[in-house]
Formats: structure tokens, sequence, C-alpha cells
């Protein structure tokens, strides 16, 4: 297997087997779960809902579950690093024929992504952005008035006091900065600002 463009990492041995397996699927079971995974991957929360679906379409097909939860994890892998690395279809596509899929169904797959990657590259920044979410800040300079090391009496300080918004969870997160650090740690806002403005 040559070089893969969603990974640089060696793939595990059973990704083969399962695009060997996915290769007996017929055009419309491929394409029903195509459907099904892309439904997956933009609304990543309705795990419940994508595990029921996915046991209906392995009773429907007459398909072992276990095994088509294997299929899943290994077609998983292609649009998740195809998101981290932003490839093309055509990259999607030369991915999942090294990998061993039909052509045809790598096409098809490769059509789906292209229809599909701009809502998933959205979704993925949204995550991205809304992770740690700054709420408020205080702030308090202080002088050091007694250390038992010398050099540090009378040092400036800064403390913050940083309230996170974490998932739907408010955190407070405490940091003490020494004059140096603070105007580094200043000078490193200005330029996200600076760089935030540029985009808007």
């Amino acid at each position: 297997m040559g070089l893969l463009n969603f990974t640089r990492e060696p793939v595990p041995e059973a990704v083969s087997a399962d695009m060997h397996n996915l290769n007996q699927l017929s055009a419309q079971q491929f394409s029903a779960l195509t459907e099904l995974l892309f439904r997956f991957l933009t609304e990543p929360k309705e795990v419940e809902r994508f595990l029921t679906q996915l046991s209906d379409f392995a009773t429907m097909n007459k398909i072992s579950l276990g095994p088509l939860k294997n299929i899943v994890k290994s077609i998983l892998l292609v649009p998740n690093g195809a998101l981290k690395r932003n490839l093309s279809p055509e990259q999607v596509r030369a991915d999942f024929i090294a990998l061993g899929l039909s052509e045809e169904k790598a096409s098809y797959f490769a059509e789906q992504w292209k229809v599909n990657s701009p809502t998933l590259t959205r979704l993925a920044v949204g995550q991205t952005l809304m992770i740690n979410q700054l709420i408020d800040m205080e702030w308090k300079f202080g002088v050091t008035a007694g250390s038992s090391e010398l050099e540090k009496v009378g040092s400036i300080f800064l403390q913050l006091k940083l309230v996170v918004k974490k998932g739907s969870q408010l955190e407070n997160v405490y940091v003490e900065l020494t004059l140096p650090q603070f105007y580094s740690f200043l000078h490193e806002m200005e330029r996200v600002k600076t760089s935030l403005e540029s985009f808007s």
C-alpha cells in the first residue's frame, strides 16, 4: 500500500479486510450506508440514533452487526483524517482505492464528500473555536513584600482569574504572571486581536 493522503501513520491490518467486505455490498446498499455515515458525521451527538439506524441497516440487509461496525470504523478513518488535512474529493477517492475499495464505490464516496465536506469543515471549525470560550476576566497587580528568596522581594506580579466556558459548564482558571510574563502575554493577545480583525 502506497502513501495515503489522510494519514501518515500505518493503517490497521483489518482495514483492507473491511474494504474487501465493503466491496461485497451492492451499489444500493453502499449508497444507503454512505448516507447513514454522512448523517452521523454532520450530527455527531446523535450516536444512539446512528447505532439504531446501523442495526436496522444490518437487519434489513442480512449483515451481522459486529462486522458492519468494524467496516464503519474503517470507513470513518478516511473522512476524519481528510477533515484534519483538508483533502479534496480526488484525494479521498485515491485513498479509498489504495485501501482496496472498488473504483466505483470510491468515486461515489468522493462525490458525497464533495457535497458534505463544506458542512463538516464548518462544524469542525465551530467545535474548535468553542472549546474554551472566555466569559470573564478579573485581574490584580501585586508586589512581593516578603519571600525566602531575596531577589523576589519587591518584584511585581499579576494575578488573573479567567472564567472559561467548557461545553456547558463555567470554570475558573487562576494564573499568576511575573511582569515580563504579563508583557509577553499582552503582546500575544494584541497579535491575536490584530489577526482576528484582519479576518472580519
